[in-house]
């Protein structure tokens, strides 16, 4: 593997420093004022290295998949975990050495350590390898990194230790994303030569005491080698900027200089790049200036109410490639471009387990009612049913309650899809709406109107003794009014979901929805100081995210 790795790296590095910009005319990469037959030698080469890069990759995909089953391989992380972690001081509060020698170590696991979400295990243990820089906490050694994160459900910052470790095994997980993409997609060898626009929130990291903390991306930028660092844009010198729209007047700016063939991104961040680079360079596309670019890599949230938007911005169809990652660990990605589930990645860092998300394990507000609830590991769960996610990893999370739910479409396989956030389930009277429903249920009236549907945001609101739906949601097409919008979503919805259409029968008696432009929705993540590249719209609004985003909404005059 470092052998393939190498192959991999020198590759992209040749390149990197021979090859030149894109013509927008001929769409090929050439080397300005050079004379075609040079031009013929940067094509040649190109197509080279490309097919060194791809068939390397597809042994790389075959050397590097694991042979076990994904509920040894998940038996086998935790053991590696228990042990790696026993003389810590979390470890010797739960006595690890001693549930190492347990029969069953996974049941004897689950009934020592309790389930814990952000802030119990920060303020009981993490706390001290934060502020004071204490080793030896939760896992061995200080910890050197902190991703700052607060996603969507809470609006305090979240502090999530990334250590050596938990580095090592996100790379483990990026270069089997990569070498599956070299074996199902399809692409041409040329395509491996060009360059990667990676879409992240600052890298500019501040030092406390002994650690770092900043952004992931950031993190992950500071310990990319350097000799992959030409493949990547924008580049430091812009992605160092704190300030988000001179971020993208400056990628604006330097994108014709640039042979972009793939992009990692949030989907929403990517558009408004593109968007920018079109209008700034009067383009019919982006493809205009970046001939081979088709494939993202996107993560964070459903890409399909991006899709209507976000295609007509290419001349091209798109390769996707969901991904889902997070400051705690990369966890899954999707293997083929024609089938949509992710394979959890179960031997890269982190030990799984699955609550049941049902009333009897959370309350209405997404908490767990009991630190001991009942928990699954990859041998018990069923297909179709939500489970929330519980981490254990190198980095220090025991038993963690990551916010995420997700249904399993192929156990055996260990394949999976995201529905939505512990939090941002929506079921005010027993509708039981996940995210996944809100997203599926937009894109399908979206096709049906062709209404331009961008951001959107839903809550539940109890009037007297009923409940009620109220939707916030931006539509280019100016002839669809909300009623319109209201009656094919709420059609939809009872399609998708049982639960939702018995409560419109009961409960739910009313579903409305308030049409807002769609940069009403990103002025207030600026607002909130989330204009970044991993920021998202909450999709289901509760508590004070409602009441911030009703009161910013009233200022401006809807």
């Amino acid at each position: 593997m470092p052998y393939l790795c190498a192959v991999l790296v020198v590759g992209i590095r040749l390149y990197a420093v021979g090859g030149g910009k894109v013509n927008a005319v001929d769409q090929s990469p050439i080397v300005i004022g050079k004379p075609p037959k040079f031009r013929y030698q940067v094509l040649r080469m190109s197509y080279i290295i490309g097919t060194i890069i791809q068939q390397s990759a597809k042994i790389g995909a075959f050397v590097d998949k694991p042979r076990q089953s994904p509920i040894s391989l998940q038996e086998q992380q935790l053991r590696e975990l228990l042990h790696e972690a026993r003389h810590t001081e979390f470890g010797e509060e739960y006595r690890f050495k001693h549930l190492l020698e347990e029969q069953d170590v996974e049941a004897a696991f689950k009934k020592a350590v309790p389930v814990m979400d952000y802030q119990t295990i920060y303020d009981r243990w993490w706390v001290k390898a934060h502020l004071e820089d204490q080793a030896d906490v939760c896992w061995p050694g200080i910890v050197p990194y902190y991703a700052l994160s607060s996603g969507t459900s809470q609006s305090s910052t979240k502090y999530i230790p990334l250590n050596e470790d938990m580095l090592r095994m996100m790379k483990r997980g990026s270069r089997r994303l990569f070498y599956d993409m070299a074996k199902n997609y399809g692409l041409a060898p040329e395509h491996y030569t060009k360059q990667m626009l990676m879409v992240g929130s600052c890298t500019q990291q501040k030092r406390v005491g002994y650690h770092w903390e900043g952004d992931l991306s950031g993190i992950m930028g500071m310990n990319r080698p350097r000799i992959m660092e030409r493949s990547y844009r924008p580049g430091r010198h812009i992605t160092d900027l704190p300030d988000w729209g001179e971020r993208i007047e400056r990628i604006a700016e330097e994108a014709p200089q640039w042979d972009i063939g793939f992009s990692v991104s949030n989907p929403m961040w990517l558009q408004l790049i593109l968007e920018r680079i079109i209008e700034k360079h009067k383009l019919a596309n982006i493809n205009e200036i970046w001939p081979s670019f088709n494939v993202l890599v996107h993560g964070g949230v459903p890409i399909e109410p991006y899709k209507p938007t976000l295609e007509p911005l290419f001349d091209k169809p798109i390769l996707y490639m969901d991904s889902y990652g997070a400051s705690e660990g990369f966890l899954a990605y999707q293997e083929r471009p024609d089938h949509r589930p992710m394979k959890l990645l179960n031997d890269c860092g982190v030990y799984f387990e699955f609550v049941p998300f049902e009333e009897t394990y959370f309350d209405d507000n997404g908490d767990l009612r009991t630190n001991q609830p009942k928990s699954l590991g990859l041998a018990e769960v069923e297909t179709g049913k939500h489970y929330a996610i519980l981490l254990s990893t190198v980095a220090g999370a025991w038993r963690y309650l990551l916010g995420d739910t997700v249904q399993f479409t192929d156990v055996e396989k260990a394949e999976l899809r995201i529905t939505g956030r512990t939090k941002q389930f929506l079921s005010a009277c027993g509708e039981h709406i996940s995210i996944d429903n809100l997203c599926d249920a937009v894109r399908a009236v979206d096709e049906k109107l062709r209404a331009g549907i961008g951001e959107f945001a839903v809550t539940g609101l109890r009037e007297g003794t009923f409940w009620a739906h109220q939707w916030f949601i931006s539509a280019e097409n100016q002839s669809v009014n909300p009623d319109m919008l209201v009656k094919a979503l709420d059609e939809e919805l009872c399609r998708l979901n049982d639960d939702y259409a018995v409560e419109r029968r009961y409960a739910l008696r009313n579903v409305r929805a308030q049409m807002l432009p769609n940069q009403v929705f990103l002025d207030w993540l600026h607002k909130r100081g989330k204009m970044n590249g991993h920021a998202k719209i909450p999709r289901v609004l509760k508590g004070q995210q409602l009441e911030d985003f009703k009161t910013f909404i009233g200022e401006h005059g809807y």
